[in-house]
């Protein structure tokens, strides 16, 4: 048995605070689905409020709400979305955009720094004069953070690279809306992690996401809440989208317990994402010193960080996943060679050197004394 456990597999691993539990026991619920429940609209208020949306709508899960959202967009059968090779939506959401909405998906290449290049995207858009053989494209998805989940907990190992928890600037989707509107296509941002983009950029959520007609924001990522995602954009938009969470299976009852948590994630949690941030660049300069192992350290922007397993090390990724796991160390393998490792707010800077000391002595069978 482990006598500590550093859980570094995603940061939806956190365990809801005392704060939270507390609020979540007091919270004022009505029937969501029949009428509001009260908290669940203060949550959704503040939410458009910060991202400089008209309306919100909290969702169980971000793939909900990236769902929605697509649907709402692309609401006649056969349209296609443009939107990342390496996206969540396209990878790790199950196909839902295709098995239940008849979207097509077309894919552009994402750079290292998360980003597409605006011109391929413009080569993407399908001529409308073509119609009666092509997809009629009306959405582009664009991801901030852009960083890629696991799937090694379905028990599969995914080929594909990672961008890492990339910063997409305000300029930059500034741009890509400008394109959306000149050819009179949508554009959705999947803003999983846009807190840790705003905090590493320095530049407020509502600027981020400016130019987007919606956008999704999780809840229980890098702002620690139990559950949940808020989707956000114009009345109209959101109108549409409470219809579709109710044919989802998305619309809950007394759901304010829930959002009372999330309520507490945004007042308490969004301050903490900097040393987030901080803790994640000191183990990737400290990864990048041990033999073995290979990792852009300068290129870690936010809390996640990839890196791969050189061949001639002491062991494999998957032998070596398996040895941190001996010692309470749990990180997700991504591909035959590479591993991401993700901080959150319930990592402490004494784990982060655990987790170094564990490392090295996996792969230099050097035990460092003030490994603790």
């Amino acid at each position: 048995m482990v006598a500590r456990t550093v859980d570094l597999r995603s940061d939806t691993v956190t365990k809801p605070t005392a704060a939270m539990r507390a609020a979540m026991a007091n919270a004022e619920v009505a029937d969501d689905v029949l009428d509001y429940d009260p908290t669940a609209l203060r949550l959704e208020t503040e939410m458009a409020r910060v991202t400089g949306k008209e309306a919100a709508l909290f969702v169980p899960s971000g793939t909900m709400g990236n769902l929605i959202s697509v649907l709402v967009h692309c609401n006649i059968r056969g349209s296609e979305v443009i939107l990342g090779s390496n996206s969540h939506i396209h990878i790790y959401e199950n196909g839902g955009i295709s098995t239940i909405g008849g979207v097509h998906p077309r894919t552009v290449k994402n750079n290292d720094d998360g980003t597409m290049d605006v011109d391929l995207i413009e080569a993407a858009i399908r001529d409308p004069r073509g119609e009666i053989v092509y997809p009629t494209t009306r959405l582009i998805c664009l991801e901030n953070t852009q960083a890629n989940s696991t799937v090694m907990s379905y028990g599969m190992i995914s080929n594909q690279c990672s961008c890492g928890g990339r910063c997409l600037s305000a300029e930059y989707t500034d741009k890509v809306g400008e394109l959306a509107k000149k050819h009179g296509l949508k554009l959705h941002i999947d803003g999983a992690r846009i807190f840790n983009a705003s905090i590493a950029l320095g530049v407020p959520v509502h600027r981020l996401l400016k130019a987007a007609d919606s956008a999704s924001v999780c809840l229980s990522k890098g702002l620690g809440a139990p559950v949940g995602s808020v989707i956000v954009g114009s009345k109209s938009f959101i109108a549409r989208a409470r219809i579709l969470r109710k044919t989802l299976g998305g619309g809950m009852r007394q759901v304010g317990i829930l959002c009372a948590a999330a309520l507490v994630a945004l007042r308490e949690n969004v301050p903490k994402l900097e040393d987030d941030h901080k803790k994640a660049k000191m183990l990737a300069e400290g990864l990048n010193q041990i033999k073995g192992l290979r990792l852009n350290a300068a290129a870690v922007e936010t809390n996640i960080i990839f890196f791969k397993v050189v061949e001639g090390a002491k062991l494999t990724a998957e032998k070596l996943c398996k040895n941190l796991e001996q010692h309470g160390i749990l990180v997700m393998q991504e591909s035959l060679t590479s591993i991401r490792v993700v901080i959150h707010h319930q990592i402490s800077e004494s784990d982060v050197q655990y987790t170094l000391s564990c490392f090295k002595q996996a792969l230099t069978g050097v035990k460092e004394e003030n490994g603790n």
